[in-house]
């Protein structure tokens, strides 16, 4: 962090330029990160569910392949 009070100024007022710009482009933060958050959850859950069924599709058709040659 810088020492200088002058650079310090600068660097606060840039910061807040960029959180201001943001909130109005983007939003309440708070909304953000809820959304952001739950984007998440659902594309990890997705993906599990995707490996659980492919797991389960697998086993069911080794087990399948095993009574056919009886």
């Amino acid at each position: 962090m810088a020492r200088d009070p002058d650079s310090q100024l600068l660097e606060s007022v840039e910061t807040r330029r960029a959180r201001l710009a943001s909130a109005f482009l983007h939003g309440e933060l708070s909304g953000r990160r809820t959304v952001s958050d739950n984007v998440k959850r659902l594309v990890g859950s997705i993906v599990i569910a995707a490996v659980v069924c492919a797991g389960c599709a697998g086993y069911s058709f080794v087990q399948n392949l095993g009574g056919l040659g009886q």
